[in-house]
């Protein structure tokens, strides 16, 4: 068996002890971010650690994405905030329940694929502010309350032992790789920090001051909402955002692993595991969630490249929910910043400042917008959907410029325009122009092998176009038009003359 229920290929080299050792750094990463999150969305903690496991299981296992982690992100929690506070966490587990739903249908039908819309300029915007937002999410730990709760930023000895802390751990993962690479420097500078802490009694924050970890398996339980249409009505426009914003920074992070590992994971098949992690942790007692960035980098850069290490890290997270929590929350708030602020320098494309002065003006200005959207409005599906779409009326109005026309008039008198790029809504003003109706001979031919036909727009043009020559008595010819564009054209069927063996047949690339 080469493959074991289609999951796993067992030709696959696997360094088992790289694995293991990634996914308890990931594990450990995991528990601040989960928390955090649930806090983000006014859950308990234990809501978004529950997601965590359940969501970050699921997709290792059966993922289109092998090394990816994925758990409670804070995209998911910025959309179910509003919910949560108006109708409770019944609710949240019903939407999350139905964005599983969605996303599954989505998988099965494929729409994966279109994450190849997403040009590399929105890549950079979205990973750049994602990094961004890493960064300044690490800031708070830098801030403590006063006696009225308000937070102010650490000063003297508290400072220096967090920014002393926080620069060991970062040097720690900086430095060790070049020394030696048996154990990952992320768990080594974790390990490290955490001894020091524990060896000379410094008053630094742990785990254990943002909330308690300790709970037990997580429980199955239904939501406990009204099966009506109005429930339906309450969470479907939240579950459609949350499949979104889920699946559109799944398959980033997917694209952006696939860069780094250069191999080539499944997007339907990680949309329909995705799916499946987020209906069963609706069920479980989760908040939700898709693939984070930030823990799939660290696994990544640990030498991860299997699914053992979500595995492991999910199984990890388990163990200290629910027999390691006191251990966990000693763990320094110090190391896990330290951590998380250098996946932010790794996230960040340094590339792309480099080639600002190379780029075309309007991809450096998406990269801008799609930064300014991640950062100040924590809304990735949104800064994809702007950049894809300011990427795409750039692409339109450039091709509405390349439009040509090569005339000429043969041996017999016949006209002969040929027809030089695509012919779309942004082409046709252009196109109309290449004609001279009034003074062209009384037979025309159009050829259109080095164009297409692609939208209403053009049929619209070439129907006027023949129009124009049918009331000034002339006889005008369609050639190498493609099948599918002959069908467009059936309103001029009298006046289309097609070479069927020379006309070019445009296939579309199946996703696999």
């Amino acid at each position: 068996m080469e493959r074991v229920l289609n999951f796993f290929n067992l030709k696959d080299k696997v360094d088992y002890k790289t694995e293991v050792l990634s996914g308890l750094t990931v594990a450990l990463a995991l528990v601040p971010e989960a928390i955090a999150f649930a806090f983000i969305a006014g859950l308990s903690p234990l809501t978004g650690l529950y997601a965590a496991f359940v969501v970050g299981l699921v997709t290792s296992i059966m993922g289109g994405r092998p090394g990816m982690i994925s758990g409670a992100t804070g995209a998911v929690a910025i959309v179910i905030v509003a919910l949560a506070k108006t109708h409770g966490v019944e609710y949240i587990f019903a939407t999350v329940v139905l964005a599983g739903i969605i996303q599954m249908i989505a998988g099965v039908l494929k729409l994966g694929k279109f994450i190849r819309l997403v040009p590399q300029s929105v890549m950079y915007g979205f990973v750049n502010g994602l990094a961004i937002v890493i960064f300044m999410s690490q800031l708070v730990q830098f801030q403590v309350p006063d006696a009225n709760g308000v937070m102010h930023w650490m000063q003297g000895s508290q400072l220096y032992i967090m920014l002393g802390l926080v620069l060991l751990t970062m040097l720690i993962i900086w430095g060790l790789p070049k020394v030696t690479k048996v154990i990952p420097s992320t768990l080594a500078a974790i390990l490290i920090v955490f001894g020091i802490v524990a060896a000379f009694n410094l008053p630094t924050s742990t785990v254990g001051d943002m909330a308690s970890i300790q709970g037990g398996f997580p429980p199955f339980h239904i939501p406990e909402v009204p099966l009506s249409l109005e429930t339906l009505y309450i969470i479907a426009p939240y579950a459609f955002i949350v499949a979104a914003v889920g699946l559109i920074e799944s398959l980033l992070t997917l694209n952006l692993i696939d860069e780094i590992t250069e191999t080539r994971g499944s997007g339907n098949r990680e949309a329909v595991a995705q799916g499946m992690a987020n209906f069963a942790s609706g069920l479980f007692s989760g908040m939700g969630g898709c693939a984070m960035i930030g823990q799939s980098l660290i696994n990544i850069g640990n030498g991860a490249r299997a699914r053992i290490s979500g595995i492991v890290a999910s199984i990890a997270l388990l163990m200290f929910i629910m027999f390691g929590s006191s251990l966990i929350e000693k763990v320094p708030m110090a190391a896990l910043t330290g951590l998380m602020i250098m996946v932010s320098i790794g996230t960040f494309e340094w590339v792309s400042l480099r080639v600002f002065g190379k780029m075309p003006k309007h991809d450096i200005f998406v990269i801008l917008v799609v930064m300014a959207v991640t950062v100040f409005l924590h809304n990735l599906a949104l800064a994809v959907l702007i950049g894809v779409i300011i990427s795409a009326l750039v692409f339109a109005w450039e091709n509405a410029k390349r439009i040509r026309a090569r005339k000429y008039i043969d041996d017999k008198g016949i006209k002969h325009y040929e027809i030089y790029g695509p012919l779309f809504f942004g082409s046709t003003a252009l196109f109309n122009t290449k004609f001279d109706v009034q003074n062209d001979p009384d037979e025309v031919i159009i050829d259109f092998s080095e164009s297409r036909i692609s939208d209403m727009s053009a049929i619209d043009a070439v129907s006027k176009l023949t129009s124009r020559y049918a009331k000034a008595g002339k006889v005008v010819h369609l050639r190498h038009l493609s099948e599918d564009c002959r069908r467009l054209l059936k309103n001029a069927d009298a006046l289309i003359d097609v070479n069927v063996i020379e006309d070019p047949h445009y296939k579309v690339a199946v996703d696999r």
